[in-house]
């Protein structure tokens, strides 16, 4: 059905990532590509200076070992990703980098402050160039 699929995770909810793998790994095509994304929010700049200075690194590295072991046993080429910034923003940029021609994301239940300042799924959902599947 796709070819190159991005999976859009929240490594603080690993049961819904494996749920929006497990469904990747059903619409993909033969030879195609699942892209595990993870984007971590940047560190306000007064914040950081109090931190170490290789807390961003041990982050992404930690990201990294995190999305690999969720890779790992699935009969699929995967790739990781780990990018910094806004995550609607991410996932939007990694779409287009690799020419995506899906996004898969998960969403919650939305609440009083989605309404105002809108999801990050509701975000991609808007500005996605391509199809979008929400995982409830």
């Amino acid at each position: 059905m796709y070819a190159r699929i991005i999976v859009a995770v929240d490594l603080g909810n690993m049961e819904q990532c494996k749920t929006l793998l497990d469904k990747a790994v059903q619409l993909i095509d033969a030879g195609g590509e699942i892209r595990l994304l993870h984007a971590l929010e940047e560190v306000p700049s007064y914040i950081a200076a109090e931190l170490p200075r290789d807390l961003s690194d041990r982050r992404r590295a930690e990201a990294r070992m995190e999305l690999k072991t969720l890779a790992g046993g699935v009969d699929a080429r995967i790739e990781v990703e780990v990018r910094t910034g806004a995550a609607s923003g991410q996932i939007l940029q990694s779409a287009e980098d690799s020419n995506a021609d899906l996004i898969m994301i998960a969403s919650h239940k939305p609440g009083l402050s989605d309404y105002f300042i809108g999801s990050t799924a509701a975000r991609v959902v808007r500005h996605a160039q391509t199809s979008v599947l929400i995982l409830r």
